[in-house]
C-alpha cells in the first residue's frame, strides 16, 4: 500500500480483493464469440492444449455475445465433493486413491479421454479478461461483464476503499474459506482501475499492481524419526526430516525439507523430537518448531554431516552461502544424474519420454555421463536394457531427436549454469544471441546485459573456464542443437540496433506489450530499470513520476510515442 501511494502520489485508488484458489491456471481464447482454445498456464509461456477437455466444463460458455478476439483466465478445479465421490468409488473397486483435489484436477485436465474428464465434473472460476482493445475501465467492471456473458465468477470478491477494508476482508475469510467448494490458500489484492494498473506496470516477474496474501498454514505436531541427506545437481546437500505420517492440508506428509544446517541449529533439533509441521503456501511441507515439553531425556542434538552421503567426499561451505556442497561434481552420482535430469526437464529440452529411473539405469550401464551423451544413444544400445521394449525405445529416440529443435534459451537453461534460471537464460540469449558470444564475453560485457549481476556473471565465467563444459557445448553443437537465438517476431528493421529503452506510461496507438515488441522488431532492447546505460525512456501518458525523476537526474533522453514512430 505504501508503494502504491508513492507511485500514484495523490491519485485516489481502490482495491479489489479476490480469493486465491488452489487449482489449475487456465487460459481460454475466444474468436468471434466462439471458444477456440483452452490451455494450461504451464510455465507462463508454454502450456498444454486441453481444448477438448475444457469444453466438458458445464459452467463454461462455448460461445458468448462478444465478437472481438479475447482471452479469459481462470482457475480450473475439482470440487471437494466430487473429489470425495471419486475416491469413494476408487476405494470400492480397490484402486489407489487420488492424493488431493489440486493434483487430481491437474491430471484430469491432461487426460486423453474427454468422456472420463466429463464424468469428473470439473469446474472453473474466471478472474481476468485480456484483449488488445480492453473495453473496461476497472477490474470490477470486467468481472460484472464476464458474469453477464455467462462465465462463472467467484462471488467472494470485494471492492475495498482502503487498506483497512482489505484487512477486514482477510479476517472475514480466514475461517469462512473452509465452507467453499474448493481449497483456497490466500487472497489476491489488485488495484481496481485498469489505467492505474498500466501506470504501475510490472517488475521482471510480477505486476506492481497486484499482490497475494497467504493464509496462515495448518500447523500440527508429529514425531521426527530421522534425518536423511539429499545431494542435488549443483552438489548442494539438503537435510530432510523423516516424520511419522500426518494428515496435513488434505495430504499425508512423511517428509519435510530442513533446507540447511542453519535451520537445524535454529530449531535446535534433537533425535526423536516432536516437531511442528506446516505446508508453505499449503503445498511444501516444512518443520517450523519443536515441542520442548515432549523432548526425551538424554536426547542427542542433531549434527550436520561432514561427508557426502553419496561419495564420502568432505563437504565444503562457501563464505556467504547457507548450503554445504559436495565438491566432487565429476564423480558424485546424484550430481551427474541430476544435471541430466535438469537438462531433459520440460522448461529445458523437454524429453518427456526420459525419467529419473531411466537416467539412473543408463548411467549404471555407462551409457550416459554428460547430457551430450544422450545424443549418442541408439536403438541397438537401448533395446538390450531392462524395461525397454520396441515402443519405449522408439519414443525415447524420437524425444531426443525432437529436442534438437528446442530454442536456444531453453538449451542454455538446460546446460545448468549455476544461477542461470529460465528467465536469465532468455535475457542472455536475447542479448548475446549465440553461445559463442556468451562464452567469449568478459565480466564487463556480461553485467551490461539486462538482469545480469556480478554473481551471475562470475558463475558464467567459471562455467566456461571448465574444459569439460566447453567439450560438452562443442558436442551439443555438432549434434545440431539450437545454440543461436531466433526471435519469435521477424525483424522489421535494425534502426534501433544498439539502443536500450525503458517503457513507461500509457500509449495512444499501442498497448504496453505491443510497443515493447515494436522496439524489439526494430533492433532495440527493452530494459526494466533506468540506469546510466539506458539510451531512451519511451514515455506515454501518466509516466511514473519516480522514473521521470531518475531519467532527468541521469540525463537520459525522454521520447514520446510520436518521436518513437518517427525513429522507426
Amino acid at each position: 500500500d505504501d508503494r502504491i501511494k508513492k507511485i500514484l502520489f495523490q491519485d485516489p485508488y481502490e482495491y479489489i480483493c479476490e480469493l486465491k484458489f488452489d487449482g489449475v491456471a487456465l487460459s481460454l481464447t475466444y474468436q468471434n464469440g466462439i471458444l477456440v482454445q483452452g490451455a494450461t498456464r504451464g510455465d507462463g509461456k508454454q502450456g498444454d492444449d486441453i481444448t477438448s477437455n475444457i469444453k466438458t466444463i458445464k459452467t463454461l460458455p462455448l460461445s458468448v455475445n462478444f465478437n472481438e478476439t479475447f482471452e479469459v483466465r481462470g482457475e480450473g478445479f475439482l470440487p471437494i465433493k466430487e473429489f470425495q465421490r471419486i475416491n469413494l468409488e476408487r476405494e470400492d473397486i480397490g484402486e489407489q486413491l487420488l492424493a488431493n483435489p489440486r493434483n487430481a484436477a491437474s491430471g484430469t485436465f491432461k487426460m486423453q479421454d474427454s468422456s472420463v474428464v466429463a464424468s469428473r465434473n470439473l469446474d472453473c472460476y474466471i478472474y481476468s479478461f485480456n484483449s488488445d482493445l480492453n473495453p473496461f475501465k476497472t477490474h470490477e467492471e470486467a468481472l460484472i461483464s464476464l458474469k453477464k456473458m455467462g462465465f462463472k465468477i467467484s462471488e467472494g470478491y470485494q471492492k475495498c476503499k482502503s487498506i483497512d477494508e482489505v484487512f477486514e476482508y482477510i479476517q472475514y475469510w480466514e475461517n469462512k474459506r473452509f465452507e467453499l467448494p474448493l481449497d483456497t490458500d490466500g487472497i489476491v489484492i489488485k488495484i481496481n482501475n485498469i489505467h492505474q494498473q498500466m501506470q504501475l506496470g510490472n517488475t521482471t516477474k510480477n505486476p506492481r499492481w497486484a499482490i497475494s496474501y497467504k493464509f496462515q498454514a495448518e500447523n500440527l505436531p508429529t514425531k521426527l524419526r530421522s534425518i536423511s541427506y539429499q545431494v542435488g545437481r549443483t552438489g548442494a546437500v539438503t537435510p530432510v526430516a523423516n516424520l511419522e505420517p500426518i494428515l496435513l492440508a488434505g495430504t499425508t506428509v512423511k517428509r519435510a525439507s530442513l533446507h540447511n544446517s542453519d535451520i537445524i541449529k535454529e530449531l535446535d533439533l534433537h533425535e526423536n523430537d516432536t516437531v511442528f509441521v506446516e505446508k508453505g503456501g499449503e503445498i511444501i511441507p516444512k518443520v517450523t518448531g519443536v515441542d520442548l515439553s515432549k523432548r526425551l531425556e538424554n536426547a542427542q542434538p542433531i549434527r550436520f554431516i561432514e561427508f557426502c552421503p553419496e561419495c564420502s567426499t568432505k563437504l565444503i561451505r562457501n563464505e556467504g552461502e547457507a548450503a554445504h556442497f559436495c565438491p566432487n561434481e565429476k564423480g558424485c552420482k546424484p550430481q551427474i544424474t541430476g544435471r541430466i535430469e535438469h537438462f531433459i526437464q520440460r522448461k529445458a529440452l523437454n524429453i518427456d519420454s526420459l525419467g529419473a529411473e531411466t537416467i539412473e539405469q543408463l548411467f549404471e550401464k555407462k551409457l550416459i555421463y554428460h547430457p551430450a551423451d544422450l545424443y549418442n544413444l541408439s536403438y541397438e544400445k537401448l533395446i538390450l536394457l531392462d524395461r525397454f521394449a520396441e515402443k519405449s525405445v522408439t519414443n525415447l529416440l524420437k524425444g531426443i531427436e525432437d529436442s534438437k529443435s528446442v530454442p536456444f534459451e531453453r538449451v542454455l537453461f538446460g546446460i545448468g549454469i549455476r544461477f542461470v534460471g529460465s528467465t536469465v537464460a532468455l535475457k542472455l540469449a536475447e542479448h548475446f544471441e549465440t553461445i559463442e558470444n556468451i562464452k567469449n564475453a568478459t565480466f564487463e560485457q556480461l553485467i551490461e546485459a539486462p538482469e545480469i549481476g556480478e554473481k551471475i556473471a562470475n558463475s558464467i565465467l567459471n562455467y566456461f573456464a571448465e574444459e569439460d563444459n566447453l567439450n560438452m557445448i562443442n558436442r551439443l553443437q555438432k549434434q545440431g542443437l539450437q545454440l543461436k537465438f531466433i526471435s519469435s517476431k521477424s525483424a522489421k528493421s535494425n534502426k534501433l540496433e544498439g539502443f536500450s529503452f525503458v517503457v513507461s506510461g500509457v500509449f495512444e496507438n499501442y498497448s504496453r506489450d505491443s510497443i515493447k515488441e515494436a522496439v524489439k522488431e526494430n533492433g532495440g532492447k527493452i530494459v526494466s530499470a533506468i540506469s546510466a546505460k539506458t539510451d531512451y525512456v519511451l514515455a506515454g501518458e501518466n509516466m511514473g513520476p519516480a522514473k521521470l525523476s531518475k531519467a532527468e537526474k541521469l540525463g537520459i533522453k525522454i521520447i514520446s510515442e510520436q518521436d518513437f514512430e518517427e525513429m522507426i
